[in-house]
């Protein structure tokens, strides 16, 4: 018969509690996946995907904060021009998203939702960064920003629809997810 010490007991004690409370908020739950394209003007466009708890599509809106993996790439007249993904979130970031689950689609300019979209890049269109790239929809149109400068000639109306579409096969890049923060915390003897 194998002896245990009284540390193996605290940790098989703690590990129980944490996948208690795991299932009891949920957390378990799976993710859900949608990719999406956006065409601008000129020959620009973007594609990327999300995920989120599946729990979330309950709620009228998922915001940046409900997101599990996100990433952004974008082209212009089919050449790949930049990217950005949820992995390289700052403090610095602009980073709003406001998704509408009943509509399946991105919310865009109303009055509603002001600036619904800013995924790493602000209203003026010229905090995306050096060599960095970012997508946003405010007051004056939908467009991208590249190498920190507003791309004018991607801009398409403020309140052009924007859907997603359910991905159950999404494929994401591994800089679009974020990592599992509570387990990894957990400091176990050895």
């Amino acid at each position: 018969m194998a002896t245990r010490t009284a540390g193996e007991d605290d940790v098989n004690a703690l590990a129980g509690l944490v996948f208690a409370a795991l299932a009891a908020t949920g957390a378990a739950a799976e993710d859900i996946a949608y990719s999406f394209h956006w065409d601008g003007a000129n020959g620009y466009e973007l594609h990327g995907g999300m995920a989120f708890d599946e729990a979330f599509l309950s709620q009228p809106e998922v915001n940046a904060r409900d997101l599990s993996c996100f990433f952004i790439e974008g082209r212009k007249d089919g050449a790949p021009i930049g990217r950005w993904a949820l992995g390289m979130l700052s403090e610095t970031t602009t980073w709003t998203l406001t998704y509408l689950p009943a509509r399946e689609a991105f919310a865009v300019y109303s009055a509603q939702h002001p600036m619904p979209q800013a995924w790493n890049m602000d209203g003026d269109g010229v905090d995306c960064g050096k060599g960095g790239f970012g997508f946003n929809i405010g007051n004056a149109a939908q467009d991208l920003c590249l190498d920190g400068q507003l791309l004018l000639a991607s801009q398409v109306p403020p309140d052009r629809p924007f859907p997603a579409t359910l991905a159950p096969d999404m494929q994401f890049p591994p800089d679009a997810c974020l990592g599992p923060n509570l387990l990894s915390a957990l400091e176990l003897p050895r």
